[in-house]
């Protein structure tokens, strides 16, 4: 579960395995090997993917399945637009 989470998001973001081993400061290899389910990551690593892909490390290793949007930083206003905005797109057919 958890390498296919680590490649869907990697995907999502357009990122190779390069860019992310750089932003991780790991090799290439070692982020093709959580991809293939070969090795894990450390907890630290684990920490700091879900901070780069803006997701809990539950959902990384699939014990959630929601997934949350970043709004630190928003004011109410704008946090209540978004919460219209999404509560008009659950309300569609």
């Amino acid at each position: 579960m958890l390498g296919e989470r680590i490649y869907e998001l990697r995907m999502r973001n357009k990122l190779s395995q390069l860019e992310l081993a750089r932003l991780l400061h790991k090799s290439k290899q070692s982020v093709s090997n959580w991809e293939n389910n070969n090795i894990l990551p450390s907890i630290d690593t684990l920490i700091e993917l879900s901070r780069i892909f803006q997701v809990s490390c539950d959902y990384l290793l699939g014990i959630d399945d929601r997934k949350c949007l970043e709004i630190a930083g928003l004011t109410d206003e704008q946090m209540t637009h978004i919460q219209y905005i999404i509560d008009d797109i659950r309300n569609k057919p």
